[in-house]
């Protein structure tokens, strides 16, 4: 009875004194809590639309600190960790006791430290809160600080810990870090002797170190490996062959791609630790790669900028400000895809376009290149010479200034101007000046990404986007008119895919345009496919004249070699919209043989004529077929306004029987379903619309 009375007061001893420990464990818990803010001071990164790292940004205090989670590493290389440094990890609660008794124990029978027991829970303590000595007192806070980031964070959240602030040599810390400085890849998927060797590392970092002390790098990845191969966890044969493999003798940079963009992010949203892009690291680093080659070749003051976009959704996919941003001479710090500059002749391809749309001209319409003054302003060509009568097809491609504004004068200035504003661009005029003809040989101001983002439409069937930032800005097709017609479009598209690039360039299926502004300022070249487009501006950053610049000498063979840098593949033109057909010259009606100008003796056609316009159906109408009294289907009454005569109809791109020259029709459908009703004029313009049937 006295006996169990013993062991009752022991129990409620214990038990005492272990409520006293929580208590004061508690107390001081509260008092001093863990210094877990390190953790959360990671360096910047900017990532690609995959996730790729583009860039990282040092930490305050000068380290690579990636932020990482066990999920961003080889999972072998977390077994690996875990049984080479804390095998009970996932039992213990920051203190492994059996390996603290062991470790003791040892210490008393041989006079030295044999192994230690320190926890990955202690380490990420000692990381986060440095130790200035290795005394006793300092272990017992190290294992106080364990005891409670354990009470605060799950095992996952102290693994991740200790994946970004493990240290690695010199200002690397965190695996990630050291897997881009070492191994020039991400720790995803490591080979067996490269994350043996970061398992090592971070036991003695300085000492380790690869790229200085090879030889120790090899001796503590080799004993890494030998427990791996006892614990089973390596096979024996593949233990072999990563011990015959060669650690990296050097550290390599980390990614440094898109400096300007990431410079702007970081203006727009310092507090910001991850910046996710639209680029992506195989376009943005052929891009720079090309720009560096073509900046080799130029004067050290003459700068390289180069924008390339998705046309059907607007997203940048690579953009490069300047051959290098550190490079003073180039003034490279100036993002000059952002600066306003003049255009030269890249707008006339929309002089054109409209001139399409509104049926002044067609491809092999005759248009006279010569001199000409159009009140005062005598344009001349960029080679002063003329080339007298030559079709329209030929004056785009030749680049032709007289001809474009002979078009430019009869689709008006101020309709240029506002196409371009449906598109969201709005160039900048000269101070106190109204919109001219001079617009269209570069009278105006623009940046590089706003006319990728005009041409972007013509790529995309007349549809505007809106390219964003990359970063944070959205990409998005904009709602509304159509800069274009996609008919239009498509003869612009028709045209410029026909001009052979410069001597010695490998041909590319692109639609291309270049343009030189006023004193060889700038040089422009903008190219496009089916999906891609590109934009080329080369020129200094300070608005110098730079003799011989010329943008079909300079721009144009960097626009090849930037697309197949670029690794993008190409991708086909899209099939001609109903009502896109070249005529030849003589099947032209004859008001389309020959364009000409009030004063030159000759009839013009009138823009104020409209072009064809179905007004029933209209577009997107849900439309029930009728039926007479004995349930014979009836035909369907299609209506139209404007266009000139005769007009032929098609239904779901097959033409209706006859030519007509009324303005009213009937078509008779084979049934229910979505239908595309298209009527095209005497002289090739073209309306349709897409309506349901039911």
């Amino acid at each position: 009875m006295r006996g169990l009375r013993k062991v009752g007061w022991l129990s409620l001893g214990v038990t005492a004194i272990i409520g006293m420990v929580v208590v004061a464990l508690d107390q001081l818990d509260r008092a001093y809590p863990p210094p877990l803010v390190l953790g959360q001071t990671v360096s910047q990164e900017m990532r690609d639309a995959d996730g790729q790292l583009l860039r990282a940004f040092a930490t305050p205090d000068g380290r690579w600190r990636l932020k990482t989670a066990a999920g961003d590493v080889d999972p072998l290389f977390i077994r690996m960790l875990v049984a080479y440094e804390d095998k009970r990890f996932h039992d213990h609660r920051g203190i492994d006791v059996l390996a603290l008794g062991r470790a003791a124990f040892q210490l008393a029978t041989n006079g030295r430290i044999v192994s230690g027991a320190s926890t990955l829970s202690m380490q990420v303590a000692r990381l986060m809160e440095p130790r200035q000595d290795r005394s006793l007192t300092a272990k017992a806070r190290q294992m106080l600080r364990a005891l409670q980031i354990e009470r605060r964070l799950s095992k996952a959240e102290i693994l991740d810990l200790y994946l970004t602030l493990a240290p690695y040599g010199g200002n690397i810390e965190g695996i990630r870090a050291a897997s881009l400085a070492y191994f020039g890849k991400e720790p995803k998927r490591l080979g067996i002797d490269e994350a043996a060797l970061l398992v090592a590392l971070p036991q003695l970092p300085e000492r380790r170190r690869p790229d200085r002390f090879p030889e120790a790098a090899t001796e503590a990845r080799k004993r890494v490996l030998d427990r791996m191969a006892a614990a089973e966890i390596v096979g024996k044969d593949e233990t072999a062959r990563a011990m015959m493999a060669a650690v990296p003798r050097s550290r390599k940079n980390l990614p440094a791609l898109a400096a300007h963009m990431a410079d702007a992010a970081r203006r727009k949203a310092p507090q910001e630790t991850v910046y996710r892009t639209t680029l992506r690291k195989s376009v943005q680093q052929g891009l720079e790669s090309a720009a560096s080659e073509a900046a080799a070749k130029l004067d050290p003051k003459v700068s390289v900028a180069l924008v390339m976009a998705d046309a059907s959704t607007g997203e940048i996919l690579g953009e490069v400000g300047s051959a290098g941003f550190f490079d003073t001479s180039r003034a490279g710090f100036v993002d000059m895809t952002r600066a306003n500059r003049s255009p030269g002749s890249t707008l006339k391809p929309f002089i054109y376009g409209l001139a399409f749309e509104e049926g002044l001209v067609s491809q092999e319409t005759v248009i006279e290149d010569r001199p000409a003054d159009f009140s005062g302003y005598r344009p001349k060509n960029f080679d002063l010479t003329y080339q007298g009568d030559v079709s329209v097809r030929e004056a785009l491609q030749l680049s032709l200034n007289v001809p474009a504004v002979q078009l430019l004068e009869a689709v008006g200035p101020i309709k240029l101007l506002s196409r371009f504003r449906r598109a969201d661009v709005r160039p900048i005029l000269p101070t106190g000046e109204a919109p001219g003809l001079a617009i269209g040989l570069g009278g105006v101001g623009i940046t590089l990404k706003d006319l990728v983002q005009i041409y972007a439409a013509i790529a995309n069937r007349g549809r505007p986007v809106h390219l964003g930032d990359g970063i944070i800005e959205q990409a998005d097709v904009i709602d509304g008119a159509p800069l274009l017609s996609p008919v239009a479009a498509w003869h612009v598209a028709d045209i410029l895919s026909a001009i052979r690039p410069p001597p010695g360039i490998a041909a590319r299926p692109i639609a291309y345009k270049t343009g030189t502004s006023y004193g060889n300022r700038d040089a422009w070249s903008v190219g496009y496919d089916g999906r891609y487009v590109l934009g080329v501006w080369i020129g200094r950053a300070d608005n110098g004249a730079v003799p011989g610049l010329t943008g079909y000498s300079h721009a144009a063979p960097l626009l090849f070699s930037a697309f197949n840098a670029s690794g993008v593949a190409s991708v086909p033109f899209p099939a001609p919209p109903p009502g896109a057909v070249r005529i030849a010259q003589s099947q032209l009606p004859p008001s389309l043989k020959r364009f000409a100008v009030d004063g030159y003796g000759l009839t013009a056609i009138s823009a104020r004529e409209k072009p064809p316009q179905i007004v029933y159906p209209p577009e997107g109408a849900r439309v029930e077929l009728g039926t007479s009294a004995d349930g014979t289907p009836l035909p369907l009454v299609l209506k139209m306004q404007g266009g000139r005569a005769p007009f032929r109809w098609l239904a779901n791109g097959r033409p209706l029987e006859a030519v007509s020259r009324n303005r009213t029709s009937q078509w008779m459908p084979d049934g229910a379903g979505y239908a595309t009703l298209t009527v095209i004029d005497a002289i090739g313009r073209a309306a349709s619309v897409a309506v349901f049937l039911k």
